[in-house]
């Protein structure tokens, strides 16, 4: 299959991270395609939309083809100027708000950046909080607050456990801490002693051992840790512990973070703490 090349636009008066977010799960699944992605956040001013246009225009003369415009822009005025453009506007506002007002028997309320902002509090502080618990509780630091963890995530170095907290705490507001599994753990074939009193809120990480080789070579190259023997040994361990221990557990080779957080919080009965 040949690849064409498209030109995106995600325009917003605010972060741009919604339209974003949106617009980039749409085009996943579509196949083929190299798209050059242009992000113009906080288009407030028609002065700023112009320019804006300019590009649109410009994007035209370079594909041979119009780019698409992702909106979620709320000024009628701003609006205007880009749909003058040669382009396909999908605005995720006038898709959903008319038949939202229609059902809720009011206008909505043309407030730019009411899903990114600090208008719920209580959210805001839960999701600091859980950041700094992730980070004070990284790699096995002060196994002491364990007991304080939604969940604890163990496996291998190199498994993926850092970024899952620290997403689990950014967009979830979990508290999680992670504690490495190292090769000096392997001759017991039991749980680390300090984690036996939080072993209900053990969760385990794995991975091919394929995979934690690339990762592994990429951090220190050549190197007895990184070689692929120590990686099979090291995850054929751990998973026979997680079995033998009835610690629940995820293999996370073909599964992005978004994901694992997702099935983790399912798997555990966790809830999310953020709204809003």
């Amino acid at each position: 299959m040949s690849t064409q090349k498209r030109t995106v636009f995600y325009l917003s008066d605010r972060t741009g991270i919604t339209v974003e977010t949106l617009g980039h799960s749409l085009l996943t699944q579509f196949d083929g395609i190299e798209w050059e992605i242009i992000n113009a956040p906080f288009l407030d001013t028609v002065e700023k939309a112009h320019a804006v246009l300019a590009q649109i225009n410009h994007a035209v003369e370079c594909d041979g083809q119009r780019p698409l415009v992702f909106s979620t822009l709320l000024k009628p005025d701003i609006l205007d100027v880009i749909k003058q453009g040669n382009c396909r506007i999908f605005d995720f506002f006038e898709t959903f708000i008319r038949s939202i007002e229609e059902e809720l028997h009011q206008p909505f309320a043309r407030m730019a950046g009411r899903s990114h902002g600090l208008q719920h509090h209580l959210s805001y502080f839960k999701r600091i909080a859980a950041i700094n618990y992730v980070l004070a509780h990284d790699d096995g630091v002060s196994p002491q607050n364990f007991n304080e963890a939604d969940i604890i995530l163990i496996g291998v170095s190199r498994c993926g456990k850092t970024p899952t907290c620290l997403y689990l705490g950014l967009q979830y507001g979990i508290a999680a801490a992670n504690y490495p599994l190292t090769p000096e753990d392997m001759p017991t074939m039991q749980l680390p002693k300090l984690l036996e009193p939080v072993r209900s809120k053990l969760f385990g990480l794995t991975l091919s051992p394929a995979q934690l080789y690339f990762i592994r070579q990429e951090r220190r190259p050549n190197s007895p840790y990184a070689s692929l023997t120590q990686c099979q040994q090291e995850i054929q361990w751990q998973e026979l512990l997680f079995q033998s221990e009835n610690i629940p557990y995820l293999d996370t080779t073909r599964i992005s973070i978004e994901e694992i957080s997702a099935i983790i919080l399912n798997r555990c009965g966790l809830r999310r703490q953020l709204y809003g």
